[in-house]
């Protein structure tokens, strides 16, 4: 069974910046897209970033180059920079995974972390 497990959230000033992690573990060959979803309660949650394994990235409108996506396919992990935070960014962050191959041939897809909260806050 693949367990995605977020950390890094917490506390931060305005301007400041904090970096996230998700670990995927259990049993995986690959994993072909990594994402990054936030959600405020009373909001719908919201795409923040996702890579592929082929390096392909996205990013929501918001995050202006302030963040940045990365993944270590080695280590089955997947980080999120956040740079120059705003109260706005104040958030549960999850991690997803999607067209995870578990054995050779076999697939899971839309896993998801339990979250971890980012508040952004003088």
């Amino acid at each position: 069974q693949v367990q995605l497990v977020e950390s890094g959230g917490g506390l931060v000033q305005p301007g400041g910046s904090l970096s996230l992690s998700c670990v995927a573990s259990g049993s995986i060959v690959s994993i072909d897209v990594m994402h990054w979803y936030r959600h405020v309660p009373g909001k719908e949650r919201e795409l923040v970033a996702f890579m592929s394994v082929g390096g392909f990235t996205r990013y929501a409108d918001f995050v202006k180059g302030r963040f940045t996506i990365s993944r270590d396919d080695a280590k089955h992990t997947v980080s999120l920079q956040m740079n120059n935070l705003e109260p706005e960014d104040t958030a549960v962050y999850y991690c997803a995974a999607g067209g995870v191959e578990v054995t050779p041939g076999q697939y899971e897809d839309d896993l998801w972390g339990q979250g971890t909260q980012v508040t952004v806050s003088s």
